[in-house]
């Protein structure tokens, strides 16, 4: 018993440094770079009462912050928006766009945060949300319906498409990262945190982490 106690112990701290040195390389990556747009995230988070913090978790696991990005799939600009789903969202607002708006961070950052905004409403569910902006509402709706992957028919006990649960895995990440970063500050325009602050909170996740364990 002793040695199976050793054991556990031994698997549970290798699971726990594992996560905070990913967590901590993740971190420094984000908040020492320059935020950006984050006017214009500021502008339609307020008007789609969306946290600014998940839409510019959005955007970095989307495109980095780069506009310019287009999947294969053909997702376009900072939200990596799909021409069909702009349609659909813009259809909703009673507002007309082009293909070539999505590539306009304003226009990009408007739609993307509409959509969601739509999707937290829809699902009264973060993850459930997040899920949907990488899978789609169907997909969402028909993995909910199904036992095997939702027990309660509400939440999602298990993703089966590997690239959505991997997607929610990321955007959940930065988002912890910029809320423990930035929760209580007013973000403006290329803000970045000093290595000095980073190692201040970084340490401060560690102390917190190891007094519950």
């Amino acid at each position: 018993m002793k040695f199976i106690k050793r054991f556990l112990i031994t698997i549970i701290s290798i699971i726990v440094i594992v996560f905070l040195v990913g967590f901590g390389v993740s971190a420094y990556s984000t908040v020492t770079r320059p935020v950006k747009y984050v006017d214009l995230v500021n502008t339609y988070s307020k008007e789609y009462n969306v946290d600014p913090l998940l839409v510019m978790s959005v955007i970095k696991v989307e495109s980095n912050f780069d506009p310019s990005v287009k999947s294969k799939a053909g997702a376009l600009g900072l939200m990596q928006l799909m021409p069909d789903t702009a349609e659909s969202i813009n259809n909703m607002r009673n507002t007309h766009f082009t293909v070539d708006d999505l590539k306009k961070p304003d226009k990009n950052i408007e739609m993307g945060t509409a959509y969601l905004s739509y999707l937290l409403h829809h699902f009264k569910n973060h993850d459930l949300a997040i899920a949907a902006y990488n899978g789609g509402i169907g997909n969402v709706k028909e993995w909910l319906s199904n036992e095997s992957f939702s027990k309660d028919g509400q939440t999602l006990d298990d993703i089966p498409s590997s690239e959505t649960k991997y997607y929610v895995v990321k955007v959940e990440n930065q988002y912890n990262i910029y809320k423990i970063f930035y929760e209580d500050t007013k973000l403006e325009e290329n803000m970045h945190k000093s290595f000095k602050v980073w190692a201040k909170n970084y340490i401060k996740l560690i102390k917190n982490i190891i007094n519950k364990y």
